[in-house]
């Protein structure tokens, strides 16, 4: 063996001292305690507080106009009281929202708060539609134009210049191009709610997207080009169905009207006349119905030039497919409840005619 080997001193191995690995271990212990107990005294202090932040009492006072984005968490939401004042605190808020489920029903738009409120206050304003601040416009199907902008300036206090301005810049809105530039008849009749920001040109702009909208869902322009006639013209046909048909025979006066300008006939509507006339009369006079006007159509053959009303999609899709029939007259005998008598017989045409003036008779 090599003298090497002989005089190598091997060093034993040292051995971990017990009472380091001891006093370590009850370090470790001490601090998970304390930590535990730290945990459990913020839970109580929460509780005893009623909350995980500083809180108001009470309702409030004054008015907040508050905004919820599209999106917001209710940490968020929380956030966005708490800075305009409305709540002391988002953990207050937070706490409030976590012990009720329909907080998680809050959703976008604008809701009219107050000041100095408690979380709970505010959690339950939110809560409530009735503070939700809309724009809200109702426009009924075969509204015209001008009726349109009334409803409109009534529901918003926005003057009616503003809304005319908007919807002579139409096409700049999303108005088709084969539309002309003419926004009546695609102000797209329904129940809108704005924001309280909106203006007149989000308005008109947001009732000529609802109209592309059922239009596409229609498939609108493929079919006009079905009937042999330009989607323009069908909107012509469809504003004319509106504002002559109950609703249950839409199919039935699209088809005289597709029947009467095949055989070369003028329509004769008296809704037409009442458009030229700005008038909603049920009887026109001789006079009336000798207007000038190229919307008359008992003095002009084929269609007036331009949409009378707002057609709904009902009317939209019944001047896109008609009934079949060989209708060429149709007489409403009973105004009140809309019954409404078709015929290609002129002769019978009469007979429904002296019906009408019967009723007109018994009901000045």
């Amino acid at each position: 063996m090599s003298e090497l080997g002989l005089n190598m001193e091997v060093e034993p191995p040292k051995q971990p001292h017990p009472e380091k690995k001891g006093r370590g271990a009850v370090v470790l212990a001490v601090l998970v305690f304390i930590g535990v107990i730290g945990f459990i005294g913020v839970l109580l202090v929460r509780q005893f507080l009623g909350g995980g932040g500083e809180d108001y009492s009470g309702t409030g006072n004054g008015e907040v106009i508050i905004e919820v984005q599209d999106g917001q968490t209710l940490s968020e939401i929380g956030t966005t009281l708490k800075e305009n004042g409305v709540v002391a605190s988002a953990d207050s808020f937070i706490d409030a929202a976590a012990s009720n489920d329909q907080a998680q029903t809050i959703g976008p738009g604008y809701y009219r708060l107050a000041e100095r409120m408690s979380a709970q206050a505010a959690l339950e304003a939110m809560l409530d539609p009735a503070n939700q601040v809309v724009i809200r416009a109702v426009i009924p199907e075969g509204l015209r134009e001008e009726q349109v902008v009334r409803r409109l300036v009534e529901a918003s206090d926005i003057p009616a210049a503003r809304f005319e301005a908007a919807i002579k810049d139409a096409s700049a809105l999303g108005l088709p191009k084969w539309a002309k530039g003419n926004a009546e008849g695609f102000l797209f009749p329904a129940t809108y709610e704005f924001p309280p920001t909106a203006g007149a040109r989000d308005m008109i702009e947001a009732m000529i997207t609802r109209y592309n909208e059922a239009a596409r869902s229609l498939d609108f322009v493929a079919r006009s080009k079905r009937t042999g006639y330009s989607p323009y013209e069908v909107m012509v046909i469809a504003s004319l169905v509106q504002a002559e048909g109950h609703p249950d025979d839409y199919g039935k006066v699209s088809r005289v009207i597709y029947n009467r300008l095949a055989a070369g006939m003028p329509l004769q509507l008296d809704a037409t006349v009442n458009y030229a006339l700005k008038k909603s009369e049920i009887n026109l006079s001789p006079d009336e119905i000798a207007t000038s006007s190229p919307y008359n159509t008992y003095q002009n053959t084929g269609l007036p030039p331009t949409p009378i009303n707002q057609p709904g999609e009902a009317a939209m899709d019944a001047a896109l497919e008609p009934d079949k029939g060989d209708w060429l007259y149709f007489v409403a005998v009973n105004p009140d409840t809309g019954e409404t008598k078709f015929t290609a017989d002129y002769n019978e045409f009469l007979e429904f005619k002296a019906e009408f003036e019967e009723y007109i008779a018994k009901n000045p």
